[in-house]
This record gives C-alpha cells, structure tokens and sequence, in this order.
C-alpha cells in the first residue's frame, strides 16, 4: 500500500514534471533575453509572464484551456484518446509516458525503502534526472537550476544518513565526477578545436558522485558511454541526428544514474561486460 501511494504520488508529480520539461527552457530564454537587454542598456523585449504555474496549461494548436478533468494523470490521455477534446488535435504520447515512468521510478523507491527520509531523497533524485534527461534531450540544456541543487542534496542526503554513502565517498564523488569530464572536455578541446560536452555534463556527473560515491563513477560513465555511442551510431545512419551531427551526452548519464538506483552500480558493469 505505501508503494501503491508512492506511485500515485509519482503520477501526479509527473504530470508537473511536463511542464517543467516544456517551461523551464523557455524561462532561461527570457532570462537570457532579459539579462543580454540589460547589458545594452535596452528596454527588454514584451514577452507573457510565464513561470511554473502561470498561465495555465492550454493546447499548443487551438489555445483550448485544460480543464481539471483533462489534466488527470494517464487516465485523462486515455479517454480523450490522445487528442484535445476542443480540436482534436494529436496530443504527445511522450506526456502519459513520463507521467508512467515517474510512478514507476516512486513506486520502487516507496517499496524499496519504505515511508522513510531516504524513499524520499531517492524519488527526488530520479524526478530530477527524469527532468534532465528530458530536457537535455529537447534542448541540449541542463539547468543550473536542477543540477546544482541535486550535487547539494546528494551531499546532505550522505551526511544525513538518508544514503549507504560515507561522507567521504559522497564529498570526493562530486568533486571526482566534476573534474575527470572537466579534463575530458578541455583535452579534447585542445586536440580538436572544438567542445565535446558542455558544463551541464559536469555537474550533473558531480551530482551522481554525491548520490552514488567515487566509486560508482567509472561504472555509470562507460554504461553512459557504451550506450551514447550505439545510439549516436544508429541515429547517424538512420539519419536522425540533429544539426551538428551530435546527442547530447546528459541522457545518457540520467540513464546510468537511475540504473545505478534500481540495481547498484556493480550491476551496470555486468551490463556493459566488465
């Protein structure tokens, strides 16, 4: 039962988690905007508030506000048959999904661990690399605003005892997890000319270390790796690369991270063949 209302619980902050994945890069866009407008000592561009929670949800095609009942996590896409009930237009089937994949992810965490500081600390931490995952998928972003909270959390969650993680390990994991894609990124400049990851990488493979341990780290970069570059591979022929002829490397890290979660992080080297 406390598992059941753990991924109810997920359900709903999944349906949240939607429009922090849509919102947030546009916000940073604003900000940026607003920011660069000052430096020129120009008046910022008129835009419509926009945050978290204004305006309300509407559909992207005919403006059709979403009302409550329309709003209800998975079973609402269901009956509204993946479509608005004002123009009928195709609605995402990626928005039930995530909604599904954060149920899941609270459900383990709330069976695993119980009603407890630490099933918490867990389903906050597989929200937020859901999140980024997303979004550096969409936008090749990783917001400050998410990664450097969960570097600070993985670190208090160690000292608190929320995590198996010694203090130690935890301290030395981020600060591990932050230099060794540092030095990858500034020796590959330097041969190249050109930037193989951005800083969002760093960070967030600081917060694995913080959550996981120094230990961890070398397990959940080569499942990251192995598995960015079998996709990088068939999307190339495939012909689905972006402009650029990249992936971004964030989803990858999210992936490994949450499978460090659910089976340990020896298990990822099993995965990998090692």
């Amino acid at each position: 039962m406390v598992a059941l209302a753990g991924g109810i619980l997920g359900l709903l902050l999944g349906s949240f988690l939607n429009v922090v994945v849509h919102r947030l890069p546009k916000m940073m866009e604003q900000s940026w905007a607003q920011e660069y407008a000052d430096m020129q000592g120009q008046e910022p561009p008129a835009v419509q508030p926009l945050n978290l929670l204004v305006p309300r949800s509407r559909c992207p095609h005919c403006e059709h506000q979403i009302r409550w009942f329309e709003n209800v996590p998975v079973v609402s896409y269901v009956c509204l048959r993946g479509r608005c009930s004002a123009c009928q237009a195709q609605i995402s089937p990626r928005y039930p999904l995530v909604e599904l994949a954060t149920g899941c992810l609270f459900f383990f965490c709330f069976w695993h661990w119980g009603p407890s500081f630490t099933g918490l600390a867990w389903s906050g931490f597989a929200a937020a690399l859901l999140t980024l995952a997303l979004i550096d998928w969409d936008t090749t972003l990783l917001p400050d605003s998410i990664t450097l909270p969960l570097v600070w959390a993985g670190l208090i969650a160690s000292s608190l005892h929320w995590t198996s993680v010694p203090m130690f390990a935890s301290l030395w994991g981020a600060v591990a997890g932050y230099l060794s894609l540092w030095s990858i990124y500034w020796i590959f400049k330097l041969l190249t000319g050109k930037e193989g990851m951005g800083y969002g990488d760093f960070k967030l493979f600081a917060a694995l270390g913080a959550w996981f341990g120094w230990e961890a780290l070398v397990p959940m970069v080569l499942m990251a790796s192995v598995i960015g570059a079998v996709i990088g591979i068939a999307m190339k022929f495939s012909t689905g690369l972006r402009e650029g002829g990249y992936i971004p490397f964030g989803p990858f890290l999210a992936g490994a991270g949450l499978t460090a979660m659910v089976f340990g992080p020896e298990a990822i080297l099993h995965f990998v063949g090692l």
